[in-house]
């Protein structure tokens, strides 16, 4: 990442957030015949921390791998892997990272124990809690030089889909699902949701 002279000088240094892998949901692959899915896997980068979000459940890990890889990554350089909710399309590549400290359910694992952190991951990172579609979840609030960009798990499965919470048919909680969409749309300049691509919300 490139710094300025200016930006070195008063210590602004913001993220930077790349879908690595852009995901697809159940209801697309019905069409195709065939029920298959896969969440949206994110690389957020805050001066040294790299952090991955929902490894997912990609049957052939070395599409991950070449995508790390171009980004100048290797498995082992990933210091945490963010679990947005505990569905298994979301989590099942985790041990993927076995050096990488674990956030899951708002909390920071590493190996067997659990660590002191707080909601302010690093000073662009914010960890939120936006339970609805389940119960734990959480999405990250990253600032970056084009806003703050939201990556939400199922939050949003993608830009206006569900459309409405009730179409959400794995929702445990609908109520606070729309509490935890407006919170986002509220904060966010733009949403990773958990199976498309970003979208910029509508203030």
């Amino acid at each position: 990442m490139i710094v300025s002279m200016s930006e070195h000088i008063l210590g602004i240094v913001m993220a930077e957030v790349k879908i690595l892998v852009e995901g697809y949901t159940v209801e697309d692959s019905k069409r195709w015949g065939k029920e298959e899915t896969c969440p949206t896997i994110t690389l957020v980068r805050d001066r040294n921390l790299m952090i991955v979000v929902d490894p997912g459940v990609l049957e052939n890990q070395e599409v991950l791998i070449k995508k790390l890889e171009e980004e100048g990554l290797r498995v082992d350089d990933i210091d945490v892997v963010c679990i947005t909710h505990s569905h298994m399309d979301h989590y099942r590549n985790i041990g993927m990272f076995p050096k990488a400290k674990t956030l899951i359910c708002g909390e920071l694992w590493e190996g067997s124990r659990v660590m002191n952190w707080n909601k302010q991951l690093t000073d662009n990172v914010e960890i939120v809690e936006t339970p609805g579609h389940s119960s734990d979840s959480i999405s990250l609030l990253v600032k970056t030089k084009k806003g703050i960009v939201a990556i939400v798990g199922d939050v949003f499965w993608k830009e206006a889909f569900p459309l409405s919470v009730a179409d959400d048919p794995y929702a445990d909680d609908r109520e606070k699902l729309e509490q935890s969409r407006e919170k986002i749309m509220k904060s966010a300049d733009y949403v990773i949701p958990g199976h498309g691509k970003m979208f910029k919300t509508r203030k």
